[in-house]
């Protein structure tokens, strides 16, 4: 696996259910580095702290690989990196392949894969359909949180080296079927 795609935000406005709401969901591929800090990605915007952000969920990874799913089904929306919410769009994420406990080495941090991402109504207003969260639901296609066990700089081509396995742990998308 390899980081592909950096990806920050900030604040958006958007309109739903006839409220103002403001999210960071909106992301977008910066040159980088970035900063993998112990809660979060330094100057990204995450909104919601109850239910995004902190140090189980400090920084979010996800396929590019799983694109091209998601471009069939969308095949109107500009589907582009960061388009998910994820700071590293990184290449090869298999879920089924990934184990909750796994630590690896990424450009000078160390992190620690946590949990699968369970979508919320934003990824709906993303898509412009929230039938996008159910279809979401019935993938392996999660994406991944991982906790910072040492913080430091990623950039663009750094490489994912497994540093430690975990044992007797469930994959992610076990974990993530197990949420429905």
């Amino acid at each position: 696996m390899k980081v592909i795609s950096l990806n920050i935000a900030k604040p958006t406005e958007i309109s739903w259910k006839g409220k103002t709401i403001t999210t960071g969901i909106y992301k977008s591929s910066v040159a980088g580095p970035i900063f993998l800090d112990n809660d979060d990605v330094r100057n990204d915007s995450v909104i919601d702290r109850k239910y995004h952000g902190g140090v189980d969920q400090a920084v979010y990874a996800y396929g590019h690989n799983h694109y091209p799913f998601w471009k069939e089904l969308y095949p109107l929306l500009n589907i582009s990196n960061g388009f998910f919410g994820e700071n590293l769009t990184v290449s090869n994420l298999d879920e089924t392949n990934i184990h909750a406990g796994d630590i690896y080495e990424l450009g000078e941090t160390v992190i620690q894969v946590t949990k699968p991402r369970q979508p919320c109504y934003k990824l709906g207003i993303r898509f412009d359909n929230p039938e996008v969260i159910k279809q979401f639901w019935n993938t392996t296609k999660s994406g991944i949180y991982f906790r910072i066990l040492k913080t430091g700089k990623v950039a663009i081509d750094d490489e994912f080296k497994l540093i430690e396995k975990a044992q007797d742990s469930p994959s992610i998308a076990e974990v993530f079927r197990s949420k429905k």
